[in-house]
């Protein structure tokens, strides 16, 4: 039995090539336009919530400035990045991952739990019983699963504009296309913090073993409810 499951690992590598794909042509996007506002319009940088930084173009794709191409890659990337999240949810409540491993509990909601698994990771202790994942780790791949990755699709589609005609609904439901757009920049950013917090906690847990693991699906550990 595998400790994860080889729809996790199809999802987790191609879904990752995606999102830095999206995440790259999205900076590009950025430049063109690095002001954000709330609401239905906004154009006047005095306007403006936040003032983004310009990105340089070894962080871009492509590697130097191209609205049209951005897109091009973004637009590449999207669908499939959508379909990917659609296939992963209907895998983890097929095969259970989704009760088994990820949804929390009553009792790990209790103020002292939560206490103690602070302080164990403050001590680096990742030991986590006889389950795959503590409680800060369900928290953190629940947010990703249920809110940071759907919500980047729902204002994806809000900000397109070949879609606004038919989603008029979504774009009203986000408070306007330029919330939208500010929504769907702080979710980005979301991710990446995310993503900078997993590849330090991979660190410290041991990467040779859990890159392993994510490739071959390594071996649960006894007490564990292996993946299907």
């Amino acid at each position: 039995m595998k400790r994860h499951a080889l729809t996790t690992r199809l999802w987790h590598w191609i879904s990752a090539v995606l999102v830095v794909i999206l995440f790259m042509s999205g900076l590009t996007i950025s430049n063109a336009h690095p002001w954000l506002y709330w609401g239905e319009a906004g154009f006047m940088p005095q306007e403006a919530w936040l003032a983004v930084p310009r990105f340089p173009d070894w962080m871009t794709i492509p590697g130097y400035y191209s609205l049209a191409v951005a897109r091009d890659w973004h637009n590449l990337a999207v669908w499939p990045f959508a379909l990917m999240l659609l296939f992963i949810w209907i895998a983890m409540l097929a095969n259970r991952h989704f009760k088994r491993d990820l949804a929390t509990t009553a009792e790990e909601w209790q103020p002292r739990n939560i206490r103690r698994d602070i302080a164990a990771h403050l001590r680096l202790d990742f030991d986590h019983g006889a389950g795959k994942y503590n409680f800060f780790q369900k928290l953190a791949y629940g947010l990703v699963f249920g809110v940071f990755l759907p919500m980047m699709i729902f204002t994806g589609i809000a900000i397109n504009p070949g879609l606004g005609p038919t989603f008029g609904w979504l774009i009203d439901l986000l408070g306007g296309r330029q919330s939208a757009r500010s929504l769907h920049f702080i979710f980005a950013f979301a991710l990446f913090g995310f993503f900078i917090v997993h590849v330090v906690m991979v660190m410290l847990a041991g990467p040779a073993r859990q890159v392993s693991d994510m490739i071959t699906g390594g071996k649960g550990k006894d007490g564990e409810a292996d993946a299907p």
